[in-house]
Parts: C-alpha cells; structure tokens; sequence
C-alpha cells in the first residue's frame, strides 16, 4: 500500500503534515537560481510549511521548436545539487525519457513525472527504480480514479511514496479547468495531493507559438484548492517573469507569495 503521509528526503507529506511547497522556477536559469532559493528559505522561517526547490533541466514538449529548452541533464543537475548542498534544500525535477531516472535519483529527493507522461509505463518504473519519491500529475485528459493505474504502477515497481497532483483537464482549444473533486478522488487512493496553482491557469497555445496564462487566477484557486484538502502545493516562481523563458504569464512573483500563502494556510488549516 502507498504510504500516506509519504516520506521525500527529510520530509513528510501528508495527513497531519505541514503543508508542503514544491517550488522553483519554470526553466533552471543560473542567474535566478540563488535568489529564488533564498526566498523560498525565508519562506519556512515564517510559515508552517517544508519545501522541496523545484527547476526542470529540460522543457521537451515546448510549444514551439525554437523555444528555449533549458541547461540540458548534466549541467541542470549539477545547479541542483549545487541548491541542495548550499542551501539544504530537497530539490526534484522531472524526467521525459527512462534514461534520465537514474541520474536524477542520484541528486534529487523526488522525481517528477510530467502531466502528458503520466500512462508512460517504462517512465513510471524507471522512476520508481530510483528508490526516491515520485511525484506524478494527473494527464490533462485523464478520469482522476484512472490514477489508481498510475498508483499501482508505481507500487508494482517498489515506490510506496508517491504523490498525486492535479494541473487541470483540457476544456476545449486552449483552456484548462479545475474539477476540484479530482483532488478528493486522488486522496482517496491513499496518496497525498498536490495542487498544482501555476500549470492550471496555463493557456496552452495562447500566445500563438507560446503558452499563456493569467497568474491572477493563481489566487483564488489555491485557496480553493485548500479548502478541498491538499497535502501540497506546486508553485512556479520567478523574480520577474515576464523575463523568464518559459512559462512566465502563470508564474507567481516572488514579491507576492506572502500575499499567496497566507490565505491559503489559514484556510488549510480551518479543516
């Protein structure tokens, strides 16, 4: 059986838990790296909350093919272990190709497995082979009780400590809702869920040849989501991310994640 809560790194993610942040920019981008790892160590200074630093050393379903793709594996690694030695931070990032799970069970506390990846079943054994936590989000197209296979895929592999999260479901040509029964499904296959706040106000093709999207949105459906029942949340963060090289329109600032935790661990923490 999955453990609930699930253990990742020096953590607990779960029933009972203190809220957990995955956190970090869309792309790892050198430059931003120390700032946003600062921010997000004063972040549990003063809030009941654990935090896993989150970047992704390659974007490969960009929408399009000119797009800036990131560091690649080595040296998007390297910058993360680099996170986890100076700043004692667990950090995860997310795998396209079997190939690439065993280097990043080598650095990272948690592997990530992308939303479109999430049937891959090569993907989900070679993660779960790395001993290391897994986190998968539900497929844009995806029932939540599917996500029992996704559950039972992993287990079949040897992971007990998995986490679910849940980025929206396709709603026509370049839209997302969020059904917030998917996280009350999903929790009860015996995992904790994540919210993801920033990928579910996404506009898939909205600028053309980029993704769009209303970091607004962010906001209130955080708190929703918290009044629902989350174990954690998944945050894409940058210092100005109209600068940022993808996903910028629905990443949080981060002048404004005061603004954004404290309603929603209020309202956590109420149920």
């Amino acid at each position: 059986m999955p453990n609930n809560p699930a253990t990742i790194g020096p953590y607990q993610c779960g029933e009972g838990r203190p809220l957990l942040l995955i956190a970090g920019p869309c792309v790892l981008e050198e430059a931003v790296l120390p700032v946003i790892a600062e921010t997000l160590l004063d972040l549990m200074t003063r809030f009941p909350v654990q935090v896993i630093f989150k970047g992704s050393f390659d974007k490969a379903n960009r929408t399009s093919l000119s797009a800036n793709r990131g560091p690649g594996l080595a040296r998007g690694l390297q910058w993360l272990a680099e996170i986890k030695a100076s700043y004692g931070l667990p950090v995860t990032t997310d795998i396209h190709e079997s190939y690439q799970a065993e280097a990043v069970g080598e650095v990272c506390d948690l592997v990530q497995i992308p939303a479109f990846l999430a049937r891959q079943t090569d993907l989900l054994l070679a993660a779960a082979k790395t001993g290391k936590a897994v986190h998968v989000k539900k497929g844009q197209f995806l029932a939540p009780w599917d996500m029992r296979h996704v559950v039972d895929k992993l287990e079949g592999g040897g992971c007990s400590n998995i986490l679910l999260g849940e980025r929206g479901t396709f709603f026509g040509y370049g839209r997302l809702v969020n059904d917030m029964r998917s996280l009350v499904e999903m929790r009860s296959l015996g995992v904790p869920v994540v919210f993801d706040a920033t990928h579910s106000v996404q506009e898939p093709g909205g600028l053309g040849g980029a993704t769009g999207g209303n970091r607004e949105m962010i906001f209130p459906l955080a708190r929703a989501a918290a009044a629902v029942g989350i174990d954690a949340l998944f945050v894409e963060t940058h210092p100005t991310p109209e600068t940022s090289p993808s996903d910028g329109p629905n990443m949080l600032p981060l002048n404004r994640w005061d603004e954004f935790l404290e309603p929603v661990i209020a309202i956590r923490n109420a149920f």
